[in-house]
């Protein structure tokens, strides 16, 4: 199995910064990569962003591209979301997952091993 837990989280004001981080542990061997995606109330899951390991390829949600960085250490299973101009809308919980099986890095179906989410709530 395969824990990942996920943190810094918080809250701040519009145009404001935050850096999440997320540890993976346990049976990390032969991922494809890790990915962002976040959950506002009352909305479904949607993704954020997502890095492949193999070449260092990163994939952005139109939303957060520009504004949103994805980085990680495969290494040291690490997986980062820098996220810069925080708007209201971005509020929501954030998760990291392991992509674990074949298909297109912006769809939940190839993530497994869900963290336990970290709080991001950016007032106006």
């Amino acid at each position: 199995q395969v824990q990942l837990v996920e943190s810094g989280g918080g809250e701040v004001q519009a145009g404001g910064s935050l850096r999440l981080s997320c540890a993976a542990s346990g049976r990390t061997f032969s991922t494809y990569g890790m990915g962002w995606f976040r959950q506002a109330s009352g909305k479904e899951r949607a993704f954020v962003a997502a890095i492949k390991w193999s070449g260092g390829n990163t994939y952005y949600a139109d939303s957060v591209k520009g504004r949103f960085t994805i980085s990680g250490d495969n290494a040291k299973n690490m997986v980062y979301l820098e996220m810069n101009s925080l708007q209201p809308e971005d509020t929501a919980v954030y998760y990291c997952a392991v992509k674990k099986r074949v298909g297109s890095y912006y769809s939940i179906q190839p993530y497994d091993h869900w963290g336990q989410g970290t709080q991001v709530t950016v007032s106006s």
